[in-house]
């Protein structure tokens, strides 16, 4: 049914006016469409479709993975991307139930390590030589290009043990093969993480960028540190990835209040952690509000950043004959307790509170699930 939005107050959209007409086909109309359904918003921010650039939705697929529902519209997530679920072994599947089924655009992180997460940690998927086959990844890359945007190496000493730096490399390799993004999980070494960033280039992502572990948090020492501004600098993207042990909130505070602005905002949603500590993206949002993040930095970490990697548009979405693809949200007053991956609490002030997702010409209700 065609939508006719009003009475909303636009945020990071370029010369929207003051109200939105979509037409039948899902698409951004120049003017009035007969018989819209008009949508009062009641004076919300309206936003570009929020986009969680770290999610595991490879449900049945995976141990860990939740339905890509859960990681969705009903949370106020319109785009996603799957962060390595799946390797190249399994990525018909992930593409056939998953990615072509759903209404929010779903994009994947292919997996270096061929099973993916199918028993995630229990079997990790970077044993030794064999758990990597580059010919049938460049293949698999190649053959759904439309969906996949970039390769996932997770880097870290409870995957790859001994191997330490080299599937990164590997990874890397094939990354630069195909011309897309590498995205590094970084965390308890080996490989150590400073090893991890000097094979980092432009427009490759770090994800669980605010962790609080020993050895593998970029405030271990102040020239890793300051390793980790110079490549944010040159254009490597810090994602939060929060995760079930990947967020400190003393992490995040320090690392903000010395200049380190992450470049998208993400959950890591997967079974572990959907009821607590992440939930949601509107809560992960929220904490990194409370730490210093500015509100404005908030909203572009989750809309035109991420989505950009997704190869989505973003401020230019009220334009006629752009897809329908918006996020109505408030920012509401709070005292609510929340914990970090460390278990560390801090008390919420305010809290984004999604209410309602409009993709193409379907509007439906949004709400925070809770932490």
């Amino acid at each position: 049914m065609a939508l006719h939005l009003i009475n909303y107050r636009p945020l990071g959209l370029d010369n929207a006016p003051g109200e939105i007409f979509v037409g039948d086909d899902g698409l951004v109309s120049s003017g009035p469409v007969a018989g819209a359904e008009t949508v009062d918003c009641g004076g919300s921010y309206l936003s570009p479709g929020w986009c969680d650039l770290h999610v595991h939705v490879w449900h049945g697929g995976t141990d860990i993975s939740v339905r890509a529902s859960e990681a969705g519209r009903a949370t106020g997530v319109t785009a996603m991307a799957d962060a390595g679920s799946a390797g190249e072994a399994a990525f018909h599947g992930l593409r056939e139930y998953v990615i072509e089924a759903q209404q929010e655009t779903v994009r994947a992180f292919l997996n270096i390590g061929s099973i993916g997460l199918v028993a995630c940690n229990r079997v990790p998927e970077l044993i030794d030589l064999r758990s990597v086959d580059v010919d049938r990844t460049l293949e698999v890359a190649e053959a759904n290009r439309d969906v996949i945007c970039g390769i996932k190496v997770r880097a870290s000493g409870v995957i790859s043990g001994a191997w330490g730096i080299t599937p990164a490399k590997i990874a890397k390799r094939v990354a630069e093969i195909l011309n897309l993004p590498l995205m590094v999980h970084i965390g308890e070494p080996p490989p150590l993480i400073d090893e991890v960033f000097d094979i980092l280039t432009e427009g490759d992502i770090v994800t669980h960028c605010f962790n609080g572990k020993r050895a593998g948090s970029i405030r271990d020492t102040a020239a890793l540190f300051r390793q980790a501004q110079e490549l944010a600098g040159n254009g490597v993207r810090m994602d939060i990835g929060h995760g079930v042990a990947s967020f400190s909130f003393d992490t995040a505070r320090d690392a903000l209040a010395d200049g380190l602005k992450p470049f998208s905002i993400s959950t890591d949603l997967h079974l572990r952690n959907i009821e607590g500590p992440v939930y949601d993206l509107a809560t992960t949002m929220s904490k990194l509000l409370a730490v210093g993040m500015e509100f404005d930095e908030v909203i572009a970490a989750v809309t035109e950043r991420p989505r950009s990697v997704l190869g989505l548009g973003a401020r230019n979405g009220a334009a006629p004959g752009q897809k329908a693809d918006f996020t109505l949200f408030d920012l509401k007053d709070s005292q609510a307790e929340t914990i970090d991956s460390q278990g560390a609490r801090l008390t919420l002030e305010q809290l984004f509170e999604p209410r309602l997702t409009v993709i193409g010409a379907s509007a439906q209700k949004a709400q925070r699930r809770g932490g």
